[in-house]
């Protein structure tokens, strides 16, 4: 049978002399890497107390988006929900009564709107798939819970805090989403 590729070695199997069977020169081998490991920097980062810099490319928990007068900018296309492969998305449309300008962006909102984290596989393809940028990935990890009903999150779960009301929460929600450009608002 002929290889596949043309990395393929030889591998000579000489018998072992004396020293190599009573395994001491491995065994110091592998206590010089260790006791060199022992006086490295220790890559382990202390939680609570100090938090690692996320890549820029992170992806967390998701975020319905507002726009700077705190009305929502999702209008319930359903792009998301059709992006999404593990169709963790789900969503009902509704019509804006008059009256309701101030809180939704366009004459069609969403009503119902949840996100089953158990089936999120974290892809991003909800947030390129969203014409208005109503949904994004954010900064945050997704919390442990005991009850597979906590991980089923709704709207009200969901939306950025009000940016008039709640600035502080705002641009904390936000994140680095301002300083990379992507808000496009």
């Amino acid at each position: 049978m002929q290889a596949l590729t043309n990395r393929a070695k030889l591998v000579e199997r000489k018998p072992m002399n004396l020293l190599e069977r009573l395994y001491l020169p491995a065994v110091f081998k592998g206590m010089t890497i260790t006791f060199g490991h022992m006086f490295k920097k220790r890559p382990t980062i202390n939680y609570p107390e100090k938090k690692r810099p996320f890549s820029p490319v992170f992806r967390g928990l998701h975020i319905l988006n507002r726009d700077e007068e705190g009305r929502e900018n999702c209008t319930a296309c359903g792009l998301c929900a059709v992006a999404c492969p593990a169709e963790a998305i789900t969503m009902e449309a509704a019509e804006r009564v008059p009256g309701e300008e101030q809180l939704y962006h366009e004459e069609k909102y969403a009503a119902k709107y949840e996100i089953n984290m158990l089936r999120c596989i974290f892809c991003g393809l909800c947030e390129d798939a969203c014409p208005k940028d109503a949904i994004y990935l954010s900064e945050t990890f997704a919390p442990a819970d005991y009850q597979r009903s906590q991980f089923v999150y709704k709207k009200e779960e969901l939306l950025i805090p009000h940016p008039i009301h709640e600035p502080d929460a705002y641009k904390k929600a936000l994140g680095n989403r301002v300083q990379r450009g992507k808000v496009n608002q």
